[in-house]
């Protein structure tokens, strides 16, 4: 299955829902993730892009989960065309299960969530609140209820198969709008509890549209646009050339004796490499300005 994400709506509702299985998988390739890092990072960077569903065209947001759990900072940056990138502090993380899940409760730890949203020329904004479980998910939307006072349900999943594969990734988002009527959230709710994980249901074979239809069972709900969702960074030579000029002659000459340089991307893992004639020809471009 394509990953994708869908927007909806059910009367008071908004909803969208992701699959995210193949980003996922193409991240946890790229960090060499163990499965609970994958699982974290998953779940992670599918919250960043269902919360940047809304955004218009050139914007953006990032999420970090700072904990103080073995993992260390995992960072999550998604972009309104359905784009992300993301990567973990240690992804040689290996824990034991709990109750036969992988737990990525223990791996994060306590600390904090931090949501920067990148919104047309203005200054970015950051909130901020104390994790509440080092799931993810609960934590996303606790912060949603608490930093942006808007009352969400937000559910992500990642299976890690046998082989350490992502098997299954994706998962949805839910707002309450002004004026919603009691009789529709009471319903949601009983949905909500009786719902299966969302990567068995994933797993399963159940798109992303399909996956709302069991959330919003016994509502009405109406389908729109769909957006396809891939792994991108935004690393590239050029840029990583620039960063090398911004350190200076001495720090070039350094490198130069060594006789190369390499620099890895954190958010994608690339590797770039400079023999010494492009270090020595990036000298004479700092020591001509």
């Amino acid at each position: 299955m394509h990953d994708h994400l869908i927007r909806a709506t059910a009367p008071g509702i908004r909803a969208f829902a992701a699959i995210t299985t193949n980003l996922v998988e193409e991240a946890r390739r790229r960090h060499n993730c163990f499965p609970v890092a994958a699982a974290a990072l998953g779940r992670t960077m599918t919250g960043a892009l269902l919360l940047a569903a809304n955004l218009k065209t050139v914007e953006s947001l990032t999420i970090r989960i700072s904990g103080n759990g073995p993992l260390g900072e995992i960072v999550a940056d998604a972009y309104a065309d359905g784009t992300v990138r993301g990567y973990v502090k240690n992804p040689f993380v290996d824990l034991p299960l709990k109750n036969s899940k992988l737990d990525v409760g223990q791996a994060v730890g306590s600390g904090h969530i931090y949501v920067t949203r990148f919104v047309d020329l203005k200054q970015p904004f950051t909130g901020s609140t104390e994790l509440v479980s080092g799931e993810i998910a609960e934590d996303i939307t606790h912060y949603l209820t608490v930093s942006e006072q808007t009352p969400s349900s937000v559910a992500l999943g990642v299976l890690v198969a046998p082989d350490t594969t992502v098997a299954a990734a994706g998962g949805f988002f839910i707002q309450a709008l002004p004026g919603a009527e009691d009789g529709v959230l009471i319903k949601l709710e009983d949905n909500l509890r009786q719902l299966p994980p969302v990567s068995q249901l994933i797993h399963s074979g159940h798109n992303a549209q399909a996956t709302l239809e069991i959330v919003f069972a016994g509502l009405p709900i109406t389908v729109y646009d769909q957006t396809e969702l891939r792994f991108n960074c935004l690393c590239s030579r050029e840029k990583v050339q620039n960063m090398l000029v911004s350190l200076g002659a001495q720090e070039i000459k350094e490198m130069i004796a060594e006789g190369q340089a390499e620099v890895c991307c954190h958010f994608c893992s690339e590797k770039y490499r400079f023999d010494a004639k492009e270090l020595t020809d990036i000298l004479l471009q700092i020591e001509s300005k």
